[in-house]
């Protein structure tokens, strides 16, 4: 690694040792897709503290602008899962349909649902849960990203290897264009739009209003998600086939460093103490990865886990 990548990712890693002091602390919500269930997880045992039923077969979880409410969405089921964020109390079904992967519109005002098994995407009213249009969009659209500004969101389709790009003002399909190979993860990042393409084992950069790919960035087999770290500094690359997390440099997605990750790891989110918890999708665990030491733990959760969600304040004992 050149001296001065060198340099950026010490300095990036510090930065998170600094913030982190104190043991971890608080619950992180695990999404176990083949288990109908959540994990709870005691962050500071590192041990699940409870199991939450659902209704068939969730793979995302997102919290809504405000944060009161969190939503969990059982795709078979149908259903949106409007939880208690602090307690996970279940407060009502929203009937949806196929709400694979979800994402609020910068603004709040608009909730998008992609539906993977169904190929739409619906374009909900965030106050009301109204659907205001769908998409049919063939095939399997997965993951999303939105412009900065709101006017536009960004889906991956898995099985036509495309990006489709919805213009949120005028509820139109602006283009659909191959770019490679089972796209998963989609971010915008720099003024571009980031893929993570699975059958290309790297990630496309894409011009956002052209949907042109300028080039692709090895990463490792079966690139899958993308995850920018809480000082925009690294860029986590997640390849579930030959099971690494790869930390690129945000500013010019050059490699820093490889963590082995067993599992196929999927989903990341970031601890106050500066460790990635990642959920290990056919290993039915949760691995929490210190990127100063490459380190990993595993805990056992359901089976097959998928999105993931960090409460540093809540309590594990809660109801």
């Amino acid at each position: 690694m050149p001296q001065r990548l060198r340099g950026l990712f010490l300095g990036a890693l510090l930065s998170l040792a600094c913030i982190a002091g104190a043991q971890a602390r608080g619950v992180v919500l695990v999404v176990n897709s083949a288990s109908a269930s959540l994990s709870v997880v005691d962050m500071a045992t590192r041990r699940e503290v409870r199991r939450i039923p659902v209704l068939r077969e969730p793979h995302h979880v997102m919290l809504t602008p405000d944060r009161r409410d969190l939503l969990v969405g059982d795709t078979v089921g149908n259903e949106l899962l409007d939880l208690d964020p602090g307690t996970y109390a279940l407060r009502r079904r929203i009937p949806v349909a196929d709400p694979y992967q979800l994402g609020f519109s910068p603004d709040g005002k608009l909730l998008v649902i992609n539906g993977l098994a169904r190929a739409q995407v619906d374009i909900l009213d965030a106050a009301s849960m109204k659907l205001v249009k769908r998409f049919p969009l063939k095939t399997m659209p997965s993951h999303m990203a939105f412009s900065p500004d709101g006017a536009r969101v960004f889906i991956s389709l898995q099985g036509t290897n495309r990006l489709a790009a919805i213009d949120l003002h005028e509820m139109k399909t602006i283009y659909e264009v191959t770019i490679g190979r089972v796209p998963a993860g989609v971010m915008w990042l720099n003024g571009k739009i980031l893929v993570a393409l699975m059958g290309d084992n790297g990630v496309a950069v894409i011009d956002p209003a052209s949907g042109h790919v300028d080039r692709i960035v090895p990463t490792g087999e079966g690139a899958h998600q993308l995850f920018l770290s809480p000082d925009k500094r690294i860029l986590y690359v997640n390849n579930r086939v030959v099971s690494t997390t790869v930390a690129l440099n945000a500013a010019d997605l050059t490699t820093l460093r490889v963590y082995p990750v067993p599992g196929g790891p999927d989903d990341i989110d970031f601890a106050p103490d500066g460790k990635l918890w990642i959920t290990q999708r056919f290993a039915h665990g949760l691995a929490v990865l210190d990127p100063a030491t490459g380190s990993v733990d595993s805990i056992q959760v359901g089976r097959s886990p998928h999105g993931l969600i960090i409460n540093p304040n809540a309590e594990a004992s809660a109801p």
